[in-house]
């Protein structure tokens, strides 16, 4: 069961900023804006904590059963704001310094975390859509999911502050970009977020203002219909400029068709942030000189990388990794294409000509009409052999390519067997081809017994 984005938008009580002294009683009206401009830069450490209990749906036909779930997390990175690559968009490059992410879900624990070589990343937000990607190698879905479900604080912090002049109990509403970004919901339908200021004090040798977070909102976020409330606090420093603590204790309750709760998570979140006074080394621009922080269709590739199964291959990101079974894992788009991965010893590698022939046997067998032949086709020597060949058929009325390869290592080898509507040829074609190419055995295959 994936985790859900709001595990890390629920929040926390206070902590040793709860112990200041008493708030000022100044009433003069304060302005609280960080202008996210490009080369604005910060350190953020984010802490998360979870705990609650859901209804799933484990058989067909029986009744759901409550599971258990559990989490904490905590990332650290140091931000710089980038100039966006289209109107209407935020980016922003990261360099991750400490991943720590466990969740147990039943009696399953999980864990993740983010590679040392791909701990910088570029983030680009873009409406409801925030994709980061690495400009130095492919991340895995894992990494992708421990990003995706943090907050992007150029896209929030302008959210929860006025946009005039406040004060102290003047209140306003969160903006609904902001709200979204808070609680991972796709779609709001009633109620808000709103923001008090409670006061000015200080806080060591820095003046602070205090805010109050409050409200409930009901829509719709990944996992269906959702209600969640949101209660806590912020502080902003006036004298910096800047959102240096965000603490909110959080409730997200699952509904079902009738819009009873079928489950119930709590969670506490709590932010730091600092601005820096230097630019990080990796962050700076000598560092980024050179390298492509726009998105493309190599850098935003994924990884996939079974150690059980021992194989690695990149793929697209509209592709995902379906079923993983024995010694075969499947890859699925949303469009009808897929592609089916299997590893065997090096003495059950078939050659090309054996594969196709095969294919062709089958083919027949279905009464299928072949119209194109593609032979096989060597794409990579030694060491590593990669042969590649393709029919285009007829099944009936449906119309499709068949894309089929054999890589073959001193360790074992992995056929490929992939089917793509004929609608698509086009489109899918280059992505089937690049899994292909990408494709390698990582250790030793043994026969299955």
């Amino acid at each position: 069961m994936r985790a859900t984005a709001f595990f890390r938008r629920i929040l926390v009580s206070l902590t040793v900023l709860g112990l200041v002294a008493g708030l000022a009683h100044a009433q003069e009206a304060v302005t609280l804006q960080e202008k996210f401009e490009p080369g604005h830069t910060s350190k953020v450490d984010v802490v998360v904590k979870l705990t609650g209990k859901l209804s799933v749906p484990l058989q067909k036909g029986k009744a759901p059963e409550l599971v258990t779930i559990a989490g904490v997390s905590r990332v650290t990175y140091e931000e710089r704001v980038l100039v966006p690559d289209d109107v209407g968009t935020l980016k922003a490059v990261r360099a991750y310094r400490d991943v720590q992410f466990e969740r147990t879900v039943g009696d399953n624990t999980q864990d993740a975390g983010i590679r040392p070589s791909v701990r910088r990343m570029v983030v680009i937000k873009s409406e409801n859509r925030r994709a980061p990607f690495s400009p130095d190698g492919p991340l895995t879905w894992g990494e992708i999911d421990v990003v995706r479900t943090d907050v992007f604080n150029p896209a929030v912090i302008p959210g929860i502050l006025p946009s005039g002049p406040v004060k102290k109990g003047q209140t306003w509403k969160v903006s609904a970009a902001a709200v979204a970004e808070l609680t991972d919901m796709e779609k709001i339908e009633e109620g808000d977020i709103t923001v008090e200021l409670v006061g000015v004090t200080e806080i060591g040798k820095q003046k602070m203002a205090k805010l109050r977070v409050s409200g409930s909102v009901r829509g719709v976020n990944q996992d269906g219909p959702s209600r969640q409330r949101l209660e806590g606090s912020a502080y902003f420093d006036l004298d910096a400029n800047l959102l240096t603590y965000l603490s909110l204790k959080g409730t997200h309750e699952l509904l079902d068709g009738t819009g009873q709760a079928v489950g119930r998570i709590e969670g506490q979140f709590t932010m730091t942030r600092s601005r820096l006074d230097k630019m990080p080394p990796d962050l700076s621009d000598a560092s980024l000189r050179g390298l492509e922080l726009r998105p493309t269709f190599e850098n935003t590739l994924l990884l996939y990388d079974d150690t059980r199964l021992g194989v690695r291959f990149l793929y697209p990101r509209g592709w995902r990794v379906g079923a993983v079974q024995g010694k075969q894992v499947t890859l699925d788009h949303a469009r009808g294409s897929g592609v089916l991965i299997t590893v065997e010893p090096d003495t059950k590698v078939p050659t090309a000509e054996d594969y196709a022939k095969e294919i062709t046997a089958f083919l027949q067998k279905q009464k299928a009409t072949i119209t194109t032949t593609e032979k096989a086709t060597r794409v990579r020597a030694e060491p590593v052999q990669l042969d590649r060949f393709a029919f285009e058929a007829t099944f009936g009325t449906d119309k499709v390519r068949l894309e089929y390869a054999v890589l073959k290592q001193t360790d074992g080898g992995v056929t490929v067997a992939g089917r793509i509507p004929a609608a698509d040829i086009a489109a899918m074609k280059p992505e089937v081809e690049r899994v292909i190419r990408s494709l390698s055995v990582t250790k030793k295959i043994e026969e299955m017994k």
